[in-house]
């Protein structure tokens, strides 16, 4: 999906500090990354197929993300989502 993300995230997160991630360790993170985006998904388009509707709406994934997550990653999750939307909606 993005190692090109990941390494700017580990980037911004460590910049002071030169920690560098290995090519496995990378591959292990996107794989992890990819997991979790398609049971997102996939837990979306069930909210959304419940709901007789064709789009997935934010309140869909609102409810994937906290059906797919467990507890505080879930709550977490949802707080960077709102924020993001709003940084969007600028």
């Amino acid at each position: 999906m993005g190692n090109r993300y990941v390494a700017r995230v580990l980037k911004q997160v460590n910049n002071s500090k030169g920690i560098t991630i290995s090519s496995k360790a990378m591959a292990i993170v996107n794989s992890f990354v990819n997991d979790i985006f398609e049971r997102v998904a996939v837990e979306a388009a069930s909210v959304a197929r419940n709901n007789k509707v064709k789009t997935v709406s934010s309140r869909a994934m609102q409810t994937a993300v906290r059906l797919a997550l467990p507890g505080d990653l879930a709550k977490h999750a949802m707080a960077e989502g709102t924020k993001a939307l709003a940084s969007f909606a600028k």
